[in-house]
């Protein structure tokens, strides 16, 4: 495979793991980003996001990265244009196309670079810009990587999209054959089929966990246990066990995101999605659930002291956006609760967004003399403390709110604990 040198637009998360695992293909990349301590200190070697194995890619690769503020430094190098910026919601549901049409505009009148699409947009977007400059290179090729396993799921991809129409296939051949020492199928198709199948993608795997949480409430109703369920469910091959974890809801920079945008564009066309209404709604639920557990068991949560284990929306990542975490503290403030909350890797990060509570320094800070605890995020040295020695005596009331099915209820209960989780 000749390696040809590559340009990325938005050193951000996606942008920066598409730079970092293209270096380790051998191609020089050079990545743009707006803001200049984010490049100054990824020209130093030092990653400001948390992902495993991103920090030494980036190292490892140094001498192939190369990192800028200005666009002309990466059209003079390269040809792909590997857009990687974010398109957020905006009040009406729409995404936010306004950090797209700035790369248009700095690409300017050139008919010699081509926009390779990693960014989430609505349907239509790749058609809407070869409609005004039907000259441009324009190719979809949507990523798919999770949080906490970004660099793993980028090097062993189940599959690559990548869509092109007409004039464009010069190019989307070129990207095709970047992917293909990953050995994952290409799927090679027409632009709005490919930023379909994006959308579809994470609105579906929404879906499947709205569903489980929905099963989990009826479960707890009718004494059945979720995670046995699941476990039946899972080991049929046409379902499979992947995102049939019951918990207290989805977050993250994807999925409620995603889910909204498909909803708006079909609603745009005149087309009522139901079911994902009732998909977004099902997930608020499960938050408001967790406070109704509290309740149970505390009564009114007025000076009531709760602590929140977790603050980032999965393991492994510093990500906060949409996080649980961030509506269970509202709502607990809301309800007159004091919230203490920690995490691993990500409370600095929540310092500012967690109305109100106090960041702790230690899982054992935030416990000491709580009235109740939520887990929120399933951070592996959670299930180490010593839930029925060290935890239970710093504890005012034994409660816990277990928000993943993350605990060992057995022991938690023999050791006088109350114990709700989800589903159970």
């Amino acid at each position: 495979m000749e390696r040809e040198p590559i340009g990325v637009v938005g050193a951000g998360w996606v942008g920066l793991v598409t730079s970092a695992c293209f270096a380790e293909l051998g191609h020089e990349v050079w990545a743009r980003d707006i803001v200049p301590e984010k490049v100054e200190s990824l020209s130093r070697g030092e990653v400001p996001i948390h992902e495993p194995g991103l920090s030494e890619l980036v190292r490892k690769n140094a001498e192939r990265l190369h990192f800028t503020t200005e666009m002309p430094d990466v059209l003079s190098h390269a040809q792909l244009l590997f857009v990687c910026v974010d398109t957020p919601p905006t009040y009406s549901g729409d995404a936010d196309l306004s950090r797209v049409e700035a790369v248009m505009r700095e690409l300017g009148d050139s008919d010699e670079h081509a926009l390779v699409m990693k960014s989430t947009v609505p349907v239509g977007t790749g058609r809407s810009v070869q409609r005004r400059r039907d000259s441009l290179g324009y190719v979809s090729n949507p990523e798919f990587l999770q949080e906490g396993s970004a660099v793993a799921d980028f090097m062993n991809p189940d599959r690559v999209v990548v869509g092109a129409n007409g004039g464009s296939e010069e190019y989307a051949d070129r990207v095709a054959a970047m992917y293909a020492p990953l050995g994952g199928e290409i799927v090679r198709t027409d632009v709005a089929s490919a930023e379909m199948i994006k959308l579809a993608s994470n609105a579906f795997l929404a879906t499947k966990i709205s569903f489980i949480n929905e099963i989990a409430n009826v479960s707890e109703e009718l004494g059945a246990d979720v995670s046995e369920v699941a476990r039946g469910m899972g080991l049929d091959n046409r379902i499979g066990p992947k995102f049939l974890q019951a918990g207290v809801g989805f977050g993250g920079s994807c999925f409620p995101k995603d889910v909204l945008a498909l909803k708006q564009l079909a609603g745009n066309s005149g087309y009522h999605f139901q079911l994902l209404t009732a998909v977004v709604e099902v997930n608020e639920l499960q938050k408001r659930r967790t406070i109704g557990k509290l309740q149970k068991h505390l009564g009114s949560l007025a000076g009531k002291e709760v602590a929140l284990l977790g603050v980032a929306f999965k393991p492994d990542t510093d990500d906060i956006r949409e996080a649980t975490s961030l509506v269970l503290a509202g709502r607990l403030a809301g309800e007159g609760a004091s919230v203490r909350a920690y995490d691993p890797v990500a409370g600095a990060k929540a310092e500012d967004m967690l109305a109100g509570a106090r960041i702790a320094d230690s899982a054992l800070e935030a416990i000491d003399g709580a009235d109740g605890v939520v887990l929120v995020t399933e951070w592996p040295e959670f299930r180490e403390l010593d839930w029925t020695g060290e935890v239970k005596r710093r504890m005012r009331v034994p409660l816990v709110v277990d928000g993943r099915n993350f605990l060992d209820r057995e022991e938690l209960v023999e050791a006088g604990f109350t114990y709700e989780g989800i589903g159970r």
